[in-house]
């Protein structure tokens, strides 16, 4: 049986109907709330001229965040490493 949702999602005053599983939803729906809210601060604070301009720079923002967590984790990840080596070092010289 397939239980898919037929949803709609309305961003910049734009409605896109979607089918998704139901564990999607909430995050769609997330998402499409946190990106009108992005929209509207750009256009509160910038001068911008259409829907596209404000999109772009919205998918620039969203991508931005995720490559930069990317890098974060990546730097937590070398430290956890490195951590575990001098644990592992002292380990050795106490056996």
């Amino acid at each position: 049986m397939d239980d898919k949702l037929k949803i709609k999602i309305s961003i910049a005053d734009r409605v896109y109907p979607l089918t998704v599983n139901p564990e999607q939803e909430e995050g769609l729906r997330s998402a499409s709330k946190k990106i009108d809210a992005m929209i509207k601060q750009f256009e509160e604070n910038y001068a911008v001229r259409d829907k596209q301009d404000v999109l772009a720079m919205c998918a620039l923002q969203f991508a931005s965040q995720t490559e930069q967590k990317g890098i974060d984790r990546s730097a937590e990840i070398d430290e956890a490493v490195a951590k575990l080596k001098l644990m592992d070092e002292k380990l050795d010289d106490l056996l």
